[in-house]
């Protein structure tokens, strides 16, 4: 674990800023969504237009989030995707309930007007990515194991069958 991410976990400030995107999309998405689903026809195209804007945001986030995993992966922490997403590890109990409470929230908007506001669908794809996103930047991750010497110089380990 590197100094930087142990840190990173204990600081209540650090990734504030993701959790608040996610709500304001949330908020977003609802006074967008939800009027629409209910028939003003007024909404009808800010619906759409803010479903796929967050949708648009979120494909953003996610290649943000897989490229932070990669570069920790590389200065030798062991970033596997399941807990990146899932936040495990140290990570405060406060960030967990917005992050996977804002991912609730969405997806019972979704729900909600999915059937008169299809394009809503792909909004949730916005606070898991945040989610990933905050695991990525904030979350403690084991180092990763390096392979030993025989590994390293490229030599075959025997199976144990005969001709090997």
């Amino acid at each position: 674990m590197s100094a930087m991410s142990g840190a990173a976990a204990r600081d209540p400030e650090r990734g504030e800023r993701i959790l608040v995107v996610s709500w304001v999309a949330n908020a977003l998405f609802a006074v967008t969504a939800i009027p629409a689903a209910i028939g003003v026809s007024a909404f009808d195209v800010p619906a759409i237009a803010a479903a796929l804007g967050l949708f648009a945001i979120s494909l953003g986030v996610w290649c943000w989030a897989f490229a932070v995993a990669l570069a920790r992966t590389t200065r030798g922490d062991d970033v596997v995707v399941a807990s990146m997403f899932l936040v495990q590890g140290p990570a405060p109990k406060r960030v967990r309930v917005h992050l996977f409470g804002s991912l609730a929230v969405c997806i019972a908007v979704t729900a909600a007007t999915a059937v008169a506001e299809p394009f809503g669908v792909l909004v949730p794809m916005l606070p898991l990515g945040l989610l990933g996103l905050w695991g990525a930047r904030h979350g403690v991750f084991p180092p990763r194991r390096m392979p030993d010497a025989s590994e390293a110089t490229g030599k075959r380990r025997s199976s144990g069958r005969a001709g090997e």
